[in-house]
């Protein structure tokens, strides 16, 4: 009978439970590199080797799954000795068991935002746009390029620079007002996308291509109410138009503008000038009024509905391609909030002297977690505190020696 108590402790540990078992046997290559009291009898194992802040890999690859656990960039191709770059993402390949899902140090976008303007991480480095970030641009470029000219004719109008211009304002209001807050937000959208675009922000791609949806709404907005003004009783409105809505400054400057008097004579519904009195010989103002209408408003829904197909293709482009502004999508990695760092590390540390002290005692565990952050580096490490329970005053110990 051994008389050892940390021996009898350690070989009952070893029969409680599977979980139990398991988290013995994650610790003996650490007890194995100890010199322990010659009655202690634990199987000696070979430790599998831990990665180090100076060589180059990642300390994470010694906490992640052995499905997470690749870290190298470069394969060598089956049966041939020459290697070659692994596939920065895309299809199915990137979630195979034996893909990388951890970036390594060098990896063009490890923090998921490059910190240049043109998605390099620093100042010389070398740009490196995919095709669905050259998609985007063209197509953002595209969206720009309508809304900004939409938007110069809209300003034009208002201005009354155009020939009959404050007809426009006077008689299709509606429509102008529609038109404009189309362009004005097309061309906000646009700058939104540039952002993501130029960013590699995803979050910005996302605000990005829903309000491509809105754009759409109000692009076929004004093209809609135009072709049902124009194509359903275009006669019947224009009258009501006339002698309800325009008032009496409104027909005084479509008066002006036309040239005409009155709307079938200087006698019916006309708003009195210098030039449209009663003895005028000027005619009415419906049917000249009535023919500018039918061309305006014709073109109006021709330009509204020709840009539809343009804007549908920018749509789809936003769709497909804002989440692979670049690679990293398509590789299947592990979000930045569950990669470790040290603070993640100091909990699983803590973690790890809280079983070791329950199973072998505190001295034990406490010459072990000095030993493993001796190995790892890993001295300037956090240590987290625990107040509850019974572990408060175990933690204690274990942090002052």
């Amino acid at each position: 009978m051994d008389s050892n108590p940390l021996s009898r402790r350690a070989s009952s540990a070893e029969s409680h439970t599977p979980s139990t078992t398991t988290a013995n046997a994650s610790t003996r290559h650490i007890l194995a590199g100890m010199h322990p009291e010659p009655s202690m009898s634990l199987p000696k194992l070979e430790p599998p080797a831990l990665a180090s802040p100076g060589s180059g890999g990642n300390l994470g690859a010694n906490y992640i799954p052995s499905k997470f656990s690749e870290i190298a960039g470069i394969k060598r191709r089956k049966g041939k000795g020459a290697p070659h770059v692994t596939k920065r993402g895309g299809g199915r390949e990137a979630f195979r068991a034996d893909e990388a899902r951890m970036p390594g140090a060098g990896d063009e976008d490890y923090d998921g935002v490059g910190g240049g303007w043109l998605g390099g991480q620093g100042a010389g480095r070398k740009m490196r746009w995919n095709k669905f970030k050259w998609t985007l641009f063209f197509g953002n470029l595209l969206l720009s390029i309508y809304s900004l000219v939409g938007l110069i004719f809209c300003l034009l109008t208002w201005f009354a620079v155009w020939t009959h211009s404050d007809i426009v304002r006077v008689g299709d209001r509606t429509e102008l007002v529609l038109s404009t807050l189309a362009a004005t937000l097309g061309i906000v959208t646009s700058l939104i996308g540039w952002a993501g675009i130029l960013l590699n922000d995803r979050a910005f791609l996302a605000w990005y291509t829903f309000l491509l949806w809105v754009c759409f709404a109000l692009l076929v907005t004004p093209g809609y109410v135009a072709y049902k003004r124009k194509t359903f009783n275009l006669e019947g409105k224009t009258n009501a138009q006339w002698s309800r809505a325009l008032g009496t400054e409104g027909r005084l400057r479509i008066q002006n503008q036309l040239g005409c008097c009155g709307y079938f004579s200087p006698f019916i519904e006309a708003t009195v000038s210098q030039a449209c009195y009663a003895r005028s010989i000027l005619p009415g103002c419906k049917g000249p009024y009535m023919r500018f209408q039918r061309k305006v408003l014709e073109r109006w829904y021709t330009v509204a509905f020709a840009l539809v197909p343009l804007h549908i293709a920018v749509m789809v482009i936003g769709l497909l391609c804002s989440n692979h502004v670049t690679y990293r999508f398509g590789k299947g990695m592990m979000p930045k909030a569950y990669r470790l760092n040290l603070d993640t590390m100091a909990v699983i540390m803590d973690q790890y002297a809280n079983q070791l002290a329950e199973q072998y005692g505190p001295d034990v565990a406490s010459e072990i977690i000095s030993r493993s952050r001796s190995n790892l580096q890993l001295d300037a490490m956090p240590t987290v505190g625990y107040t509850s329970g019974n572990d408060s005053g175990k933690y204690d110990r274990l942090r002052n020696r």
